[in-house]
C-alpha cells in the first residue's frame, strides 16, 4: 500500500510517524511518500492533509500545480484523511472566526462547513476525550483549532462532536464516502 502525505506545510513528519505506527499495529506494508508534485500522486492507495496552515497549503498547492490535480483525484475516489488544516482545506466552505470569509485557495471537495481558528488563539490550543462512531474515545488536541459547523448532502455525517464555548455542539469528525475530516489531530 502506497501512503501520500501532502507535504508543502505542517504536521508532515508526525502523520509520517502516525501513519507507519498504525501500519506496524495492523502488520500491513505501508510506503509513505511525501507529495510535493503532480506526479508524486501517481500511484497512491490514499493520501494525508495534515494540520498547519490552511491558506499557505492551498497557496503552495496552487502555485505547485497540485491544486486541481489533488482536487480531481480525491473526486475520483481516492481516500483522503484531513486533519485540522486538512479538513478546512477539504471543506466546500470555509470562514475565519475573526475576519469571515478568507478567499483562500480550497479544495472544495466535502460537503462540510468550517470554521478556522474557532477554538482561539495558539494559547487557547486543548486535549479533550473524543468519542468517533466507529473508533471509541480517542484523546484529541485542538491547536488554533477550526470547528465543522455544519454537513449537509447525501452522503456526508458527523462522526463527533465537542461542546465549543461561543456555537454550541461543533462538529469534530465528518465523514463523506472516502474522506474524512477531523478538527484536531489524535494525541
Amino acid at each position: 500500500m502506497k501512503v501520500g502525505v501532502l507535504a508543502l506545510q505542517g504536521d508532515v513528519e508526525e502523520h509520517e510517524y502516525a501513519i507507519r505506527r498504525a501500519a506496524d499495529e495492523l502488520k500491513i506494508s505501508v510506503d509513505v511518500v511525501r507529495v510535493k508534485k503532480p506526479e508524486h500522486l501517481s500511484g497512491l492507495n490514499a493520501i494525508v492533509i495534515p494540520g498547519g496552515e490552511s491558506t499557505t497549503i492551498g497557496s503552495l498547492a496552487r502555485r505547485n500545480g497540485l491544486l486541481d490535480r489533488l482536487r480531481d483525484s480525491i473526486i475520483n475516489g481516492l481516500p483522503t484523511l484531513g486533519t485540522c488544516a486538512g479538513a478546512v482545506f477539504m471543506a466546500r466552505e470555509v470562514r475565519d472566526s475573526v475576519v469571515g470569509e478568507t478567499g483562500q485557495p480550497i479544495l472544495g471537495v466535502m460537503d462540510i462547513a468550517v470554521v478556522r481558528n474557532a477554538f482561539g488563539r495558539q494559547r487557547d490550543s486543548f486535549e479533550a476525550d473524543v468519542t468517533i462512531e466507529g473508533i471509541g474515545a480517542v484523546r484529541a488536541v485542538f491547536i488554533r483549532a477550526p470547528a465543522i459547523v455544519r454537513v449537509w448532502g447525501g452522503n456526508a455525517r458527523a462522526l463527533a462532536s465537542i461542546k465549543h464555548p461561543r456555537l454550541g455542539g461543533v462538529i469534530a469528525a465528518a465523514k463523506e464516502d472516502h474522506m474524512l475530516a477531523t478538527a484536531s489531530t489524535q494525541n
